[in-house]
């Protein structure tokens, strides 16, 4: 995701309700999130549907790491070489 511009990337509610096809281009052509803010605070993000799904890819690999520490901490990693065997296994089936 691209870095937010405040004085281009934050709106109000009411100028995105007259300008929304041009404010649906600019996040398309930007890449960039818009902030929809509602009597003075945030209240929405906009955002391109491919840099959402970029976002969710990145949280889940996030997830997963987290995960993998928190298992090897609690001793329930396995060594590499345990580990590379068992998907060589999986690949040469």
């Amino acid at each position: 995701m691209h870095r937010l511009r405040i004085d281009q990337d934050i709106r109000s509610m009411s100028e995105f309700r007259t300008g929304i096809a041009s404010f649906m281009k600019q996040v398309h052509d930007t890449k960039r999130p818009l902030i929809i803010t509602q009597h003075g605070k945030g209240a929405a993000v906009l955002l391109d549907v491919g840099e959402y799904e970029a976002m969710q890819e990145k949280l889940e690999l996030l997830k997963d790491i987290q995960t993998s520490v928190s298992q090897i901490e609690n001793g329930k990693g396995i060594a590499h070489t345990e580990a590379k065997e068992m998907i060589m296994k999986r690949v040469i089936k």
